[in-house]
C-alpha cells in the first residue's frame, strides 16, 4: 500500500494554494519528512506566478499541529548533520520572508511548533475549539522555531513571557483577546472563513499587497526613522510601476 503523503498541496482556482499538514493520526506532528515537504510546498507557492495567497491547515478533527514529532528526537545521524539540515532548509525563515500572504486556519491543538508555524503566518483564524501553547520548557527544551521571538512581537511582551515560561495553554477566546489570532469562528465555518479572506486578498492588487508586506518585513527591526524612509522608497517604487 502506498504510504499516505505527510503534506498535501492543492493549487486552486482564484490564486489560492491550500497546504494541509497530513498526519492526523499523529495530531499532525511535524516530522522530518513533513518539514521537507513543507519546504518544497512553500518554494512552489513562492515561485508560482498564478498563486497569490496560501492557507495552511491541519488534517483531521483534533489538531492543526501538536508540535514537533518527539519520536524523532535523537534519530539524526549526528548533531552536526541535524543542524546542517535545518540551516539548509530554514522552513520558518522562509515562511517569514515570503511576501505573499500566508493564512493559518487553526483548529484543535496548536502546540509548540504548531503554534510557532501559525505565528509565521500573517493572518491567524481559529475555530472555537483551538488551543495554543508553547510547552517546550516543561519538556526540558525551548521553543526553537521562532517562538521566543515571534510571540513577543505578536502579543504584549509580558503575556508572551508568561506563555513561554509557563508552557500553559490558552483557548481561542483568550488568544483573540491578546491578539494572537485575528478572529474566532465555529469549527464548521473555519475553512469557509479562511477561503473568504484568502479570496479577498487574492483578487486585490498583488503589486501593492506584496510591496506592503515587504515594507513590514524589512522595516520590522529598523529604527522608526529608517523604517519610514524604507516605506517611502517602496511606495515610490510602486507609484512608478515597479514590482514588489
Amino acid at each position: 500500500m502506498k504510504p499516505r503523503p505527510v503534506l498535501l498541496y492543492d493549487k486552486r482556482d482564484g490564486g489560492v494554494a491550500w497546504i494541509t499538514l497530513n498526519r492526523p493520526d499523529a495530531l499532525n506532528a511535524v516530522n522530518l519528512a513533513m518539514r521537507d515537504a513543507l519546504w518544497e510546498a512553500l518554494l512552489a507557492f513562492h515561485d508560482d506566478p498564478d498563486l497569490n495567497v496560501a492557507v495552511i491547515r491541519g488534517a483531521g478533527d483534533r489538531a492543526f499541529s501538536a508540535g514537533a514529532d518527539i519520536t524523532e528526537f535523537g534519530t539524526a545521524p549526528s548533531y552536526v548533520e541535524a543542524r546542517r539540515a535545518r540551516h539548509d532548509r530554514d522552513v520558518w525563515g522562509l515562511m517569514l520572508s515570503i511576501t505573499k500572504p500566508l493564512i493559518a486556519a487553526v483548529h484543535g491543538y496548536a502546540y509548540g511548533l504548531g503554534c510557532e508555524m501559525a505565528l509565521c503566518c500573517d493572518i491567524r483564524i481559529a475555530s472555537d475549539d483551538a488551543r495554543f501553547a508553547l510547552p517546550e520548557v516543561n519538556l526540558g527544551y525551548i521553543p526553537s522555531a521562532g517562538g521566543t521571538q515571534t510571540l513577543p512581537r505578536t502579543v504584549p511582551p509580558g503575556i508572551a513571557r508568561e506563555m513561554i515560561l509557563s508552557g500553559a495553554p490558552i483557548d481561542a477566546l483568550r488568544a483573540l483577546e491578546i491578539g494572537l489570532i485575528t478572529r474566532v469562528v465555529a469549527r464548521a465555518r473555519l475553512y469557509d472563513e479562511a477561503a473568504a479572506v484568502a479570496s479577498q486578498l487574492a483578487t486585490g492588487s498583488q503589486v501593492a499587497l506584496r510591496a506592503t508586506k515587504e515594507a513590514m518585513i524589512r522595516g520590522a527591526d529598523l529604527p522608526l526613522a529608517e523604517a519610514l524612509r524604507l516605506e517611502a522608497m517602496i511606495a515610490e517604487r510602486v507609484l512608478h510601476g515597479g514590482g514588489a
